[in-house]
């Protein structure tokens, strides 16, 4: 699946774990920046150390050890084209193997995050495809994809209303 314009979207790769943790910070700064109560943004700021990469980093590896499709990147078209080396990620999705997926009874879209910069081109459209096409290969409990949206995120909320997603529950949470 790709998008020659603007990004390549391919399965994960452990060579691609730098960019990935660049982009997986970006994701939980933004969560943490564009929503929510005063004090979010440094919850999730916070919890960026050193080991909590590493145990993601791995569990993302045991992931794509089980599912090898389940975590997609974009590589930017231009990093591909120029024959430079490194690919540039500008983005991904996190689908959570079949073995979890018990978790809601479906597939469960964990993650899925394009850098600013590159919103608006069509990556997202690519990276979703490729979830959904995974998840289509899961057998699930129940044929439905789930995921969990910040209320407060519109734009997030309009992407996935593009998708057919519609409301299903409601996810609480309490301080431990």
């Amino acid at each position: 699946m790709t998008d020659a314009t603007t990004a390549t979207i391919r399965p994960y790769e452990g060579g691609d774990s730098e960019g990935l943790w660049e982009l997986k910070r970006g994701f939980e700064l933004g969560i943490g920046a564009e929503t929510g109560p005063e004090g979010k943004a440094a919850a999730y700021e916070g919890k960026l150390t050193d080991g909590y990469r590493e145990r993601w980093l791995d569990w993302v590896d045991r992931c794509v050890d089980e599912d090898g499709n389940c975590v997609n990147v974009a590589v930017a078209a231009d990093a591909t084209e120029s024959g430079t080396g490194g690919d540039e990620l500008v983005g991904y999705s996190f689908l959570l193997p079949e073995s979890l997926s018990f978790v809601w009874d479906a597939a469960v879209l964990n993650e899925i995050f394009v850098a600013p910069e590159h919103r608006g081109t069509g990556v997202a459209d690519g990276l979703m495809d490729a979830a959904v096409d995974c998840a289509r290969g899961q057998d699930l409990p129940l044929d439905r994809m789930v995921l969990d949206v910040d209320r407060e995120n519109d734009r997030a909320k309009a992407f996935y209303e593009r998708y057919g997603f519609s409301h299903w529950g409601e996810m609480v949470a309490r301080e431990l």
